[in-house]
């Protein structure tokens, strides 16, 4: 399929047909890079960390949030065993 290059803006834009993004799964956004001369459009990758602050807030909600090693400093190497 061949699309027109059009101006946008102080940019350039493509028209992609609903029907492709659909079928690759794209909606809101994408990732683009070049990879050997061709733009690559893909799904965006979730954040590392995605969703921990709202898993935080439900363990804490759910009273689930002891501490595990109880409140002793850790920096008390004198009671460690190596």
């Amino acid at each position: 399929m061949q699309v027109t290059i059009r101006p946008f803006g102080n940019s350039r834009g493509v028209i992609i047909p609903k029907l492709l993004l659909a079928q690759v799964g794209l909606q809101e956004s994408a990732e683009i890079e070049v990879q050997n001369g061709t733009l690559v459009l893909r799904k965006p990758q979730p954040q590392v960390r995605d969703g921990w602050a709202s898993a935080a807030q439900s363990i804490a909600a759910a009273g689930e949030d002891a501490l595990v090693l109880g409140d002793q400093s850790l920096t008390d190497e004198e009671d460690w065993q190596w």
